[in-house]
């Protein structure tokens, strides 16, 4: 009986979920990675310390999965507009602006936090790298089979790369955050044609 209760405790529903990730996401903000406790996660979402390395095993794979829930754009399986053009802007424009400066500063507190955290590397690759780059290679292999892209372009194998770079270089370099209109230039400019995609 007791085992029965433990099991039914367990389960999570979807929007206890995310309401989970929108709550580990804030206070990841507010005191980034190393500060950030699974004390402090019980506390704001009024879990036990236990739920939650039941549910996610540590720290580093509720991040993870807590980025993978809200990521910028969310998921690309839903997106198939007939070209790779129309593919990567109707990403693109999923999310608004104010939305991309709170994930642009989410990020490059998270990026720095990956180069001394090795758990937190391991359960960015698994949970976000590894799900991002077969969506995207679903993508490419439309474009491919439609025939925009040629299978031997060598640019192909660098798409995650130049979408990653230009989404956290552009602070860097122009003191100002990401937006749709930036990136979307960006797409047209410098993705597309490297892939031997006409903008237009």
């Amino acid at each position: 009986m007791a085992e029965v209760a433990t099991a039914r405790r367990s389960r999570i529903t979807p929007e206890r979920e995310a309401e989970l990730y929108e709550a580990v996401l804030d206070l990841l903000r507010e005191v980034g990675y190393d500060a950030l406790t699974m004390d402090a996660v019980a506390a704001r979402t009024r879990s036990s310390k236990a739920t939650l390395y039941r549910q996610w095993g540590g720290k580093a794979e509720l991040v993870a999965k807590a980025v993978r829930h809200n990521k910028p754009g969310g998921s690309l399986d839903g997106i198939d507009t007939g070209s790779l053009r129309g593919d990567l802007h109707a990403l693109t424009v999923r999310t608004d602006d104010c939305e991309m400066e709170q994930n642009s500063a989410l990020m490059r507190g998270l990026a720095m936090a990956v180069h001394s955290n090795p758990d937190l590397l391991q359960a960015f690759r698994e949970h976000l790298i590894e799900p991002e780059l077969a969506e995207f290679r679903r993508v490419v292999q439309r474009a491919i089979d439609r025939g925009e892209v040629r299978e031997d372009n060598p640019a192909i194998g660098y798409i995650m790369h130049m979408l990653l770079g230009a989404f956290a270089a552009r602070t860097m370099i122009d003191e100002q955050p990401p937006t749709q209109a930036f990136l979307l230039s960006y797409i047209d400019a410098v993705v597309l044609p490297a892939l031997g995609v006409s903008p237009s």
